[in-house]
């Protein structure tokens, strides 16, 4: 089972907080982390702690994070032939502020992530077509993820799309070229503007969508394709940290549907890889490794 990520890699400077401060105001934290992070990065860690195969397509800044950065896509066993570095941008970085109910607030900084180019694409073509699954998400700019997807297309790749973070502005060529789209609910209600639910679901249908995969946080997810709509319920769990909770839930529906999984069976799969990662504090240090599941669940 090969997965190809494109997307961003940042580091997350993770702060822990009594509760979530307010415009203007300073607080004291509880406790300080550092953790390398990114969707796409987070993505393609979690895929390859379930035993993908993984390829990742990232841009990092020549610092001290881009270089800890590749150091642990190898660790991980991810395939880094095209995690290439920029002198021109420091790495992306993610602050985080987390509170004592797993509640987050999270600032974004791109950095090199956009200088992510149309020609590093078409040097990972090979990749991409190779794979059997490609995931992309929306830390990158636009049209660097279009132009993921439209290579994917052309060679017949399936393509996972998790519009995160969400904007209302994203081209009609994006839904058509999803075969899955994996938003969570504020991100529904921003691409639809209705409620998160069946209707918003098959609004994206009619967007060109394949199939709709609509994580509900600890209410699972809602799996909608074609005439079929299927609630997933998700164990319920006590949440310490919710932080890549939806990239842990993508990255494991990857790994899932590259192993042939029907997109029900690899949704619940997913659930319970998402549960375990809310159990713990991080975001990829929190994501479980096959060794850490039951073996039916990878079975």
């Amino acid at each position: 089972m090969k997965v190809c990520v494109v997307g961003a890699a940042n580091i997350d400077l993770i702060s822990y907080v009594p509760r979530l401060p307010r415009v203007g105001e300073t607080l004291h934290g509880t406790q300080f982390r550092m953790g390398y992070g990114g969707k796409g990065a987070n993505q393609a860690v979690m895929a390859a702690r379930l035993r993908a195969e993984v390829t990742m397509v990232c841009k990092l800044g020549r610092d001290v994070f881009g270089e800890g950065t590749l150091e642990n896509f190898r660790a991980h066993g991810v395939d880094t032939t095209h995690v290439t570095f920029t002198e021109d941008a420091f790495s992306g970085v993610a602050p985080i502020a987390v509170d004592p109910d797993g509640r987050n607030a999270i600032i974004i900084v791109t950095g090199a992530n956009d200088l992510l180019s149309l020609d590093d694409l078409e040097r990972a073509r090979p990749a991409i077509a190779a794979a059997d699954v490609v995931v992309c998400q929306l830390e990158l700019p636009v049209e660097t993820t279009l132009s993921a997807l439209r290579i994917a297309r052309e060679e017949g790749v399936r393509t996972i799309f998790n519009p995160a973070p969400a904007r209302d502005d994203l081209p009609d060529e994006l839904f058509r070229l999803s075969d899955v789209i994996c938003p969570n609910e504020p991100e529904t209600e921003l691409l639809t503007g209705m409620p998160a639910g069946e209707g918003a679901a098959r609004e994206l249908l009619a967007r060109g969508v394949g199939a709709v995969a609509l994580t509900l946080g600890d209410q699972g997810c809602l799996l909608v394709e074609g005439d079929s709509v299927t609630e997933v319920p998700v164990e319920p769990v006590r949440a310490v940290d919710t932080t890549g909770a939806v990239d842990a839930f993508v990255g494991a529906l990857a790994t899932f549907l590259a192993a042939g999984r029907s997109p029900v069976d690899a949704a619940e799969r997913s659930n319970a890889v998402a549960a375990l990662s809310v159990q713990g504090r991080g975001t990829q240090t929190s994501f479980p490794s096959a060794d850490d599941l039951p073996a039916a669940l990878l079975g």
